[in-house]
């Protein structure tokens, strides 16, 4: 099960289709003509309509990454954290890197490896024996300060950070956009189902991020089976506390209370700046 723990916070972001019904048609060079001898001009098209944005577009996106990082880090600064590790004691070994890689949860090994194919002989590749060996647990065997050492240093490579967003993007965010496409929520629905996803991963157990959809589901109909999309949202954010509550390190619930929910109420679906959030205490804005 992947997880994330307060503790670090402590230490311390559809594509549209518009359809024209056709009534009747009119030659265009009959328009044309009846324009230029009325105006003199030769008409302009009208713009087309601006397509609504997914969680995907590069600027929700940089969004949904600045939202994040002030729950997991106290910081709107997400690209600082590529050097970030520390064992928050959450029973899940190491936590680093801007999405919280563990190195008890099998997602840290994955990088690791990722890097080590695209990059042989870096300085973790030398680690990715005991990666191999304590996944799955809370210890450091084989890893200890010379890891952590040897992470920061990997951090300033160009290519270990491109690969942190690489394995973000696959193992949490790309998940996220598609089901909340394929549940047709908007980017507010689309980032709660990526936060969600970040603290909690997806599997089996009771607090995976599937449950706590089957959860919500079980309480409020999709956009997609025909819910109110409002309603919807309502519905996972209360399984997310849910699920938030039955593990002691995610008691606080303030990333959903004092932030999603905050956007929720106000109907600000399409996550638009201005953003004004809480977590944890502390006060943020997007403008």
């Amino acid at each position: 099960m992947r997880a994330r723990s307060i503790a670090k916070a402590i230490r311390k972001p559809a594509t549209g289709l518009t359809v024209g019904l056709v009534l009747f048609a009119v030659p265009a060079t009959a328009v044309a003509g009846t324009a230029v001898a009325a105006t003199g001009r030769t008409p302009v098209a009208a713009p087309a309509a601006k397509a609504a944005a997914g969680l995907d577009d590069p600027a929700k996106k940089e969004i949904a990454m600045q939202l994040v990082s002030s729950a997991e880090n106290s910081s709107l600064d997400w690209k600082k954290q590529y050097a970030y590790i520390e064992d928050i004691k959450d029973g899940r070994g190491y936590t680093a890197g801007i999405i919280g890689f563990c190195s008890g949860t099998g997602d840290m090994l994955d990088l690791v490896e990722l890097y080590t194919k695209r990059k042989p002989g870096n300085v973790l590749a030398k680690y990715l024996p005991a990666l191999r060996k304590v996944n799955g647990s809370d210890s450091h065997a084989g890893l200890g300060s010379a890891f952590e050492k040897d992470w920061k240093k990997a951090a300033q490579d160009k290519d270990f950070q491109q690969a942190q967003n690489d394995e973000r993007d696959r193992v949490y965010f790309n998940p996220a956009v598609k089901q909340g496409k394929a549940d047709k929520i908007g980017v507010l629905g689309q980032f709660a189902y990526y936060d969600a996803l970040v603290m909690h991963g997806d599997g089996s157990d009771k607090t995976s991020f599937s449950n706590i959809r089957k959860r919500a589901m079980a309480k409020a109909r999709t956009p997609a089976q025909g819910g109110d999309e409002k309603a919807y949202l309502d519905a996972f954010l209360d399984a997310r506390v849910w699920a938030m509550k039955q593990e002691e390190a995610h008691s606080d619930t303030s990333r959903v209370d004092t932030a999603q929910r905050v956007f929720l109420k106000k109907g600000n679906l399409n996550l638009d700046p201005p953003l004004d959030w809480k977590v944890y205490g502390d006060s943020y804005h997007i403008g």
